[in-house]
């Protein structure tokens, strides 16, 4: 796991800095965990762009990842760590002893051929890619994939490097320290994977062109500044001209840049001990 720099023999080349791929021990997926992936291009059911600059791309499958490890108390085996085109970290392709196969979140430092277990009634052991309960797992210890209510499966801390890190424990509820900073109560039962996310490389990766960006999917973003006025509020004047309006806003009027979104009175905010940015 490393990362691959190249000759500046073109300009985009001088800048460009990629995965070296060392990690990965099987390049072709398993075809029975894969389905087809349909591209929207940003347009909604009649057609209509309701999120801009998305079009293009490669034709990507998606594979099947298991975020709710709800196989439990069974042992699985590493078969292979692969690449996943429709995510930052890597995946790993896991066998049980009935031949099931599976892929699950890569972590740092999962070898082929390791056992790891989703644990319930069984003691399993602290180690990485196993999956416990909260109230099983030691204070201070990185996890991933975690769930925000049980069984619903993991949704935090999946991307690339990324953990957070348990640091309490109180009656019917865990607080943990998120990859942001924020500090947050999730309900003790839930779940979590051991481990960091493996391909902690991935925010140094320099993508040397434009056209790897429009390989993932993205199309070109336009500074409103330089559109005309009945295209956005930032548009119109004679030669290059500043933006003009007492903050800057969407091209449907809309306070952006900086403007709190989240609703005031949100459900989940009980949950959360402190907020992220704050000292």
């Amino acid at each position: 796991m490393g990362l691959r720099k190249f000759k500046p023999t073109t300009p985009s080349l001088r800048h460009t800095i990629i995965s070296d791929f060392s990690e990965l021990t099987k390049f072709k997926p398993e075809k029975s965990l894969l389905r087809p992936l349909k591209k929207s291009g940003g347009r909604n059911m009649y057609g209509r762009v309701t999120v801009r600059f998305r079009g293009g791309g490669h034709k990507r499958m998606y594979r099947l990842v298991d975020f709710q490890r709800n196989r439990f108390d069974q042992e699985a085996e590493v078969l292979a760590i692969e690449y996943d085109p429709n995510r930052t970290c890597r995946i790993a392709l896991i066998q049980y002893p009935d031949k099931t196969k599976s892929y699950i979140l890569a972590p740092l430092e999962l070898k082929v051929g390791e056992k790891i277990i989703s644990a319930v009634d069984v003691d399993a052991e602290i180690k990485v890619g196993n999956c416990l309960p909260l109230r099983k797992i030691p204070l201070g210890t990185a996890i991933h994939n975690i769930e925000l209510k049980p069984g619903r499966g993991g949704q935090i801390a999946r991307s690339a490097g990324t953990s957070a890190q348990l640091i309490s424990k109180e009656g019917d509820y865990a607080s943990l320290r998120m990859p942001s900073s924020e500090v947050r109560k999730i309900p003790i039962d839930c779940r979590a994977t051991i481990g960091q996310i493996g391909n902690v490389e991935h925010e140094s990766i320099s993508l040397g062109k434009a056209g790897r960006k429009r390989w993932s999917g993205h199309r070109g973003k336009v500074r409103g500044v330089v559109m005309n006025p009945h295209d956005h509020p930032h548009g119109g004047g004679e030669g290059k001209s500043p933006q003009g309006n007492p903050h800057p806003v969407t091209p449907w009027g809309k306070a952006t840049k900086g403007l709190k979104t989240r609703t005031r009175r949100k459900y989940s905010s009980q949950f959360i001990i402190r907020r992220r940015g704050s000292k």
